[in-house]
């Protein structure tokens, strides 16, 4: 195939970028990747190499509801907390309740 219809014209490039979820909650384009990942049914995020996601991921589950974030700051907006596994030290502040 040469990207042309059958009609002769060009296909439409696919967009490019990302879509991450913004501190709204909605999904937004980006031209950068997201540094966080998030596992929207559980409303967690965190690193993207968290042992716990990755092996959520090679199971099978997880994919289908994982959503992405620019950075903590937007995540935590989001309303996501932090991942026990990946990010101890910011799940125990946020289960104290102390600023992050």
């Amino acid at each position: 195939m040469d990207g042309r219809r059958t009609d002769g014209t060009a296909r439409a490039a696919a967009p490019r970028g990302y879509t991450l979820i913004g501190a709204d909650g909605r999904p937004c384009h980006s031209d950068v990747a997201g540094r966080f990942g998030g596992y929207r049914r559980g409303r967690i995020y965190g690193r993207l190499d968290c042992p716990s996601a990755l092996r959520h991921i090679a199971r099978g589950h997880y994919v289908r509801h994982r959503v992405f974030f620019a950075d903590e700051a937007t995540a935590v907006a989001a309303g996501y907390r932090p991942c026990a596994v990946c990010l101890p030290d910011r799940h125990r502040a946020w289960r104290t309740g102390e600023p992050a």
